[in-house]
């Protein structure tokens, strides 16, 4: 999907996909920021075997590729995500210190605190109410982590299936939007200016009992044209869809420079598949949201020719955000209209 590369069809070690987007743009402007990119999801998932038609689980479960042969593994345990962004640890030190704070209970900021204070003298009033809100921001994830692992450690295991993660929320929904959070929280704090988030695993079979649907979502996207089975595929786009909503709301609540941090971001959401009853991965639906910096007029609906590779787009964003290119994969050249 961000590659625009077709895979080669294996089942073992032997994997070729391409270089994705993000990683590109990591490679270009990574040095910039404190991690060059950052890779999340919801749903575990194996990095060998079959998964779908003949293809390796490493192609279903990761969208992030650094390069032909190396997917980038997703983080779904949004402790370990937490302590990555905001802990000040080395990654040996970091179970260490983890288990340190707990035992004493200490939050991640109480290490901060007095530095935090030095600084807010330091800054203008404006600046101090931009720290306030940093550090009640963290600080609330913070609890919210640890009330999930405390939910996680009584609770029957609810996603059938799959290997939950320590610490992942009571619902999908909040699992969704705590991630969503630290993603916000990342690009905020400049920790990093390039992410994915994978909302599930390319091929997931999770069922959506919240909304009334107890089938598997892969099993409903072979619906034949099943006008019941279709209108389940539907609630469920309906249930994604309002989750990035919730993730563009808060983006776009969240002041940067003149404006706010979605006028100057680009979010791209979608998938591989245009239609999971046939795998027809051509004439993909792509929601372009955030203003990036004034290169895009959000509010229309854009339909270009069938032949208009999706990389295109992709050269388009990169040279926006400064990974200057003038080819990416089976790109043509810029994507026209976004303006």
């Amino acid at each position: 999907y961000l590659t625009g590369v077709q895979p080669l069809k294996s089942q073992g070690s032997e994997i070729r996909a391409g270089v994705s987007v993000d990683q590109f743009a990591a490679k270009k402007i990574g040095h910039k920021t404190r991690f060059a990119s950052l890779e999340l999801g919801t749903e575990p998932g194996r990095q060998s075997g079959k998964c779908d038609s003949g293809y390796s689980c490493a192609y279903s479960n990761n969208i992030s590729w650094r390069d032909a042969t190396t997917p980038m593994a997703k983080e779904t345990n949004p402790r370990l995500v937490f302590e990555r962004l905001f802990g000040n640890d080395s990654k040996g030190q970091r179970n260490e210190s983890l288990a340190k704070r707990q035992r004493y209970r200490k939050s991640i900021l109480d290490f901060v605190l007095e530095d935090a204070k030095s600084l807010s003298g330091k800054v203008s009033g404006n600046d101090r109410m931009k720290l306030d809100e940093y550090l009640t921001a963290v600080r609330e994830i913070e609890q919210r982590i640890e009330r999930a692992e405390g939910e996680s450690s009584l609770r029957p295991n609810v996603l059938a299936g799959l290997e939950k993660p320590e610490g992942v929320p009571r619902s999908y929904e909040d699992h969704i939007r705590l991630m969503g959070d630290m993603m916000i929280l990342a690009f905020q704090t400049d920790v990093t200016r390039v992410s994915t988030f994978m909302l599930a695993n390319a091929g997931s079979n999770r069922s959506y009992r919240q909304i009334g649907v107890n089938e598997g979502h892969h099993s409903l996207s072979h619906h034949q044209n099943d006008r019941a089975k279709l209108e389940k595929i539907s609630k469920i786009n309906t249930f994604h869809v309002q989750q990035l909503s919730y993730i563009l709301q808060k983006m776009k609540s969240t002041p940067e420079g003149d404006g706010s941090l979605l006028d100057n971001t680009m979010i791209v959401y979608g998938s591989g598949i245009s239609d999971g009853n046939k795998h027809n991965n051509e004439n993909l639906p792509i929601l372009l949201a955030g203003r990036g910096g004034g290169l895009v007029r959000p509010g229309r609906h854009i339909q270009y020719s069938e032949d208009t590779p999706l990389n295109n787009l992709f050269v388009t964003m990169l040279n926006q955000m400064g990974a200057t290119t003038d080819t990416f994969n089976d790109s043509t050249g810029h994507l026209p209209f976004l303006s």
